[in-house]
């Protein structure tokens, strides 16, 4: 049986205990009890939560974990206790894994785990993390990154990402599947998803603008050019281009390729489709020019977004 550890710090964020339930249902769906939970603390007894609800604990001692999982705090900014940071050293040596949800990433950068290894946080805090810790390789736009035998998550609702990510490499891709559907969930989100939505980021503020880029993200296998988005906005093309560039900061051109970009790489990342039919499926037409949108909007070709996802 495989022992997983819930390591709360005091105000750690409740949202991370839900990660449980993965566990729970890996249970379930193997018929046999593969994991075992354990909510562990410094001190033992209840851990008060960002929401002030206290959680029961059992008190860190020598037992041996396969994997703990540490959680973050609402404020990332507060510095672990010397006894938490020597269980999470210590943890080290006796786990097969270390991860953390959220701001945990904190509490795993002060105890030196993350010396010279990629990580992630929540992209509120991936900054700071970076500027506190200059040799953590932080890459503040991934859902989760595994650096073995360290695991690091974004916010909160990532750590179930990372929970089944965990169940998989344990028991394979048909019970993390499983368990994702008793969960209710999609298939988990690849490590390397972008934490953020274009369309979101856009936050136009007019219902007209919203539709056309609504309707943009609906048929981007089409050719969407101003006129026709204009059409959809009921607007002339001046005025939508205009408006467009009011509301959104940007051009519909530099929208539209930034949506693509985005439907292209969740595809390569989720799917095993050539290179050349997610081109053509996201409107890029040849992987020539996917490949130049790629570039400038993530640095990088398709070609390493597809092996980072593997990896």
């Amino acid at each position: 049986m495989r022992r997983i550890g819930f390591v709360l710090p005091e105000g750690f964020q409740m949202m991370g205990l839900a990660a449980q339930a993965v566990f729970e249902y890996s249970n379930r769906v193997a018929g046999r009890a593969v994991y075992e939970v354990r909510v562990l603390s410094e001190k033992g007894g209840p851990v008060r939560s960002s929401l002030g609800v206290g959680v029961q604990t059992e008190r860190f001692s020598a037992r041996a974990f396969d994997t703990l999982i540490v959680l973050g705090t609402e404020d990332a900014a507060a510095n672990a206790t010397p006894g938490l940071l020597k269980f999470i050293r210590r943890g080290l040596k006796l786990s097969r894994r270390v991860t953390s949800i959220c701001t945990g990433a904190f509490i795993l950068a002060q105890a030196g785990l993350l010396d010279g290894r990629r990580a992630t946080t929540h992209w509120y805090h991936a900054r700071e993390l970076q500027r506190r810790f200059p040799k953590v390789k932080v890459e503040e736009d991934r859902i989760f990154i595994i650096d073995m035998p360290i695991w690091t998550s974004a916010g909160a609702t990532a750590g179930l990402d990372l929970a089944l990510a965990l169940v998989e490499k344990d028991l394979g891709e048909d019970a993390a599947r499983s368990v994702a559907k008793k969960l209710v969930m999609q298939h988990r989100r690849a490590g390397g998803q972008s934490q953020h939505s274009e369309l979101l980021a856009l936050s136009p503020k007019s219902d007209r603008i919203q539709n056309a880029l609504s309707f943009a993200e609906k048929n981007l296998g089409s050719s969407l050019s101003v006129d026709k988005l204009a059409e959809v906005a009921n607007l002339s093309p001046r005025q939508f281009s205009r408006a467009f560039q009011t509301e959104t900061g940007q051009s519909p051109a530099k929208a539209v390729e930034k949506l693509r970009v985005e439907a292209a790489r969740l595809m390569i990342e989720s799917s095993r489709h050539p290179i050349d039919v997610v081109a053509r499926e996201t409107g890029f037409v040849d992987r020539r020019r996917m490949r130049e949108a790629f570039l400038r909007t993530l640095g990088q070709p398709p070609q390493i977004v597809r092996r980072n996802a593997r990896t």
